[in-house]
């Protein structure tokens, strides 16, 4: 009697088992990922960076490299690699098989200067405002005497220019009916004669991404682009001390006479894709970090590093030589 008890109650949870499943089988029932499924990654280069830009984000140092020589071929400032990879001055020492980070690529930005100090600078809504004067100390009390000075601004206040003290003194009544002095004669100066900043070879341009070419000088294409020789760029003739212009406005990155076969080498950034490049000079004119506009005379043609007068120029994107007669506008000569 107890063994049919016993007999039923297992008969009976294993028909529940059987209900729920089955309760002589070993297999589990497959496991069902509910997360959402990750996509694959589509190659996207990393912040800052454009798809289409060649370059890698390292350089191995080899045989005749120097960080001249290797931000020019990628299109960076060498001071910016150097930085990067804390690299000293003025040795700007590198070692073969050394591995040196190279910057980002960010996007082409234009940088509006800041208004200086005491300069007032006009808003959208045609306000002005003017940059507070240092009235916490460090200046000559003498010096702040009879200039304005600037009402702190709070949200929603109105933009105010207050009067100087010298217009806010008490009113007397003796001081009003004072005769007004008589007026002095004035000396007449004589008119100044401004130096005029030299032409450009030619006030013709050519848009190409953004940018307005102009030609760097007046003369013959005696060598031009050939991508896979040597002349990477436009070889113009003329005569030693001829003036040398920036063929777009940008700041100078390299000015020296570091780079073998170029002499005294001016390099010009235009924006985060474009350099251009000026070689063989007699002479130049300008400093590296100084900024520089079209038609702008930056050296004097010469034939340093070279067998005769003339001037190598160059125009890269991201590093790479392009042929500059694609650039620039009619030649000039």
């Amino acid at each position: 009697m107890q063994w049919t008890k016993q007999f039923n109650t297992s008969r009976m949870i294993c028909l529940l088992l059987i209900g729920l499943g089955g309760c002589s089988t070993t297999e589990h029932a497959p496991v069902i990922d509910r997360a959402p499924a990750t996509k694959p990654s589509q190659g996207k280069p990393a912040a800052g960076q454009h798809a289409s830009d060649w370059r890698p984000n390292t350089h191995i140092v080899k045989k005749g490299d120097t960080l001249y020589s290797i931000g020019l071929e990628y299109g960076f400032d060498y001071k910016e690699i150097a930085q990067l990879n804390n690299i000293a001055p003025p040795a700007y020492t590198i070692h073969i098989g050394q591995q040196l980070n190279l910057p980002a690529r960010s996007a082409d930005i234009s940088t509006a200067a800041s208004p200086v100090a005491g300069q007032p600078a006009s808003t959208t809504d045609g306000d002005v405002i003017v940059t507070p004067l240092n009235l916490d100390g460090g200046s000559d009390p003498a010096t702040l005497a009879g200039q304005a000075e600037t009402a702190p601004l709070s949200a929603g206040q109105p933009l105010l220019l207050i009067e100087p003290k010298a217009l806010r003194q008490p009113y007397s009544e003796a001081a009003m009916n004072a005769p007004a002095p008589a007026p002095q004669p004035q000396p007449v100066a004589a008119p100044a004669t401004a130096t005029p900043a030299p032409a450009a070879v030619s006030s013709a341009t050519k848009s190409i991404e953004g940018i307005e070419w102009a030609w760097p000088t007046n003369g013959k294409v005696i060598a031009g682009f050939n991508d896979s020789a040597s002349t990477k760029g436009l070889d113009i003739g003329g005569t030693m001390g001829q003036p040398v212009y920036a063929a777009a406005p940008g700041k100078v990155i390299y000015s020296g006479s570091d780079l073998r076969g170029y002499g005294k080498l001016v390099i010009i950034k235009h924006n985060n894709t474009f350099l251009s490049v000026y070689a063989h000079n007699s002479n130049i004119l300008v400093k590296e970090g100084q900024q520089v506009t079209r038609g702008q005379k930056i050296a004097e043609m010469g034939d340093t590093d070279t067998d005769k007068v003339k001037l190598h120029f160059e125009i890269r994107r991201q590093g790479k030589s392009v042929d500059p007669s694609k650039y620039l506008p009619a030649s000039p000569s």
